[in-house]
């Protein structure tokens, strides 16, 4: 199933995946995008490298951070924290234990936008997004 496909191309090199994905777009652009929006979730921006991190809160608006961490892990929360001014995390903070109740579709949607921007700006280089276990030299 399209799971399955997804975890199968998590796992291979961002050429043979794009490649993939790029042909499977042309034959079938809905199966394409259901596949990558299953690839890269919103607890795998842990994974981003603090340079990633910090341009990703610098290009997200901080009410978008204040709903999108309101289900996040720990481990994203932390990445988020520690990439921001010590008063920026002071106030997301605040504002998130002010904040109410908010519909689990509200805050999907915003984490939904939030990794779309990740995608834009790894495409213009400004973001790594490490898949499987590639390694750097």
């Amino acid at each position: 199933g399209v799971d399955s496909i997804a975890d199968m191309l998590n796992l291979m090199d961002k050429a043979t995946e794009e490649e993939i994905l790029d042909n499977l777009e042309e034959k079938d652009p809905d199966l394409a995008e259901e596949i990558r929006q299953l690839m890269f979730v919103f607890d795998d921006l842990a994974k981003l490298d603090d340079r990633s991190a910090q341009e990703l809160v610098k290009a997200v608006p901080q009410d978008k951070w204040k709903v999108a961490l309101k289900t996040s892990s720990e481990a994203v929360k932390e990445l988020i924290f520690q990439n921001m001014s010590e008063r920026a995390m002071e106030m997301l903070k605040e504002d998130m234990e002010a904040m109410g109740a908010v519909k689990l579709s509200d805050v999907e949607a915003v984490q939904f936008e939030i990794l779309t921007t990740t995608r834009k700006l790894e495409e213009e280089g400004k973001v790594v997004i490490t898949s499987g276990e590639g390694a750097y030299v």
